[in-house]
């Protein structure tokens, strides 16, 4: 695990996003994940980057995408 000054970065692939609508949705769910500072979902390759403050509780991630409407596949 790296960390640098900004954080710890983590990448999920999730399934199902097809658009910025998608992609926003993603985001903004995971981003109420405690820890986490900064999200980037990208429809195009499935793939969420996630910055935190901490190591990522993968089940609290994997609620809130499901809270979104999309699955998460894991860690890229």
């Amino acid at each position: 695990m790296t960390s640098q000054t900004n954080g710890i970065t983590t990448v999920y692939k999730v399934t199902g996003m097809t658009c910025g609508h998608c992609e926003g949705a993603v985001a903004q769910e995971v981003s109420a994940v405690a820890g986490v500072t900064s999200v980037e979902a990208a429809a195009a390759t499935g793939l969420v980057t996630v910055t935190s403050t901490g190591t990522l509780d993968d089940e609290a991630v994997r609620a809130a995408v499901d809270e979104a409407g999309y699955e998460l596949a894991g860690r890229a």
